[in-house]
């Protein structure tokens, strides 16, 4: 993932100091499901070491892996948009040490200060748009007659 959108890069010092003020520390052992498609998003962590894949389930297969996250980067966007459910599942497949956000503590931080919510909203939204773009490369390169013509 492009450096803009890890929150270090995408969010001024002072957010991110608020932000981390309400972190936990979590570890998570190679195949534990963080999150599954269609469940509740009460949840979001930041990589700090290992990888997490992004799956989405397929009926009467095995799970397609959309991507892979590592240092840095978001894991879970769905909890920032009502429904509030997981569009997509997320594992560890390796070890994983990570930041966790409660969801309800950052949306109730968001609606206090509109700057801070207003910052939070875009650096999710860039998430999105990124992560958007990358599964249409990579459903191109996997689907297309002639791959996603990026050369």
């Amino acid at each position: 993932m492009t450096s803009v959108t890890t929150m270090s890069a995408a969010l001024p010092a002072e957010y991110r100091d608020r932000l981390m003020q309400i972190a936990r520390e979590v570890s998570f052992e190679e195949g534990t499901r963080l999150f599954e498609e269609g469940r509740h998003a009460d949840k979001f962590w930041i990589v700090r070491t290992g990888t997490i894949s992004l799956d989405l389930h397929v009926p009467g297969r095995r799970a397609a892996v959309i991507d892979s996250l590592g240092h840095g980067e978001l894991v879970g966007w769905s909890w920032h948009f009502t429904p509030h459910v997981w569009q997509l599942g997320a594992e560890a497949t390796t070890p994983v040490r990570a930041y966790e956000f409660d969801a309800t503590s950052v949306l109730t931080m968001c609606d206090e200060d509109a700057a801070f919510g207003r910052a939070i909203a875009v650096w999710v939204g860039r998430v999105l748009a990124h992560r958007l773009n990358a599964a249409r490369t990579r459903l191109l390169d996997l689907y297309g007659p002639y791959g996603s013509g990026v050369e």
